[in-house]
């Protein structure tokens, strides 16, 4: 039979061990939480900078000297000899 002290102490090491897990999951759901975000905002980001980067291309390529470059580019590609 167990003695009221080595039932305290197993019931008060028991709770502790229950508050350390209970500490470690809180502290790794604001680590997981806290980036939430941050991958949508990394995609939102790379977005912009595409359209951007597309919004340039129209631009440069709406120009009459790319244009003519661009002609002779594909004239030459598709002429053979």
């Amino acid at each position: 039979m167990h003695s009221t002290h080595s039932i305290d102490r197993r019931a008060r090491l028991a709770r502790l061990a229950r508050a350390r897990v209970r500490r470690a999951v809180r502290a790794s759901s604001r680590r997981l939480l806290g980036d939430r975000g941050a991958a949508t905002a990394e995609y939102a980001v790379a977005t912009m900078a595409a359209v951007g980067f597309a919004g340039l291309l129209v631009v440069i390529l709406r120009g009459d000297e790319v244009r003519g470059i661009l002609t002779d580019l594909v004239r030459n590609a598709l002429t053979v000899g």
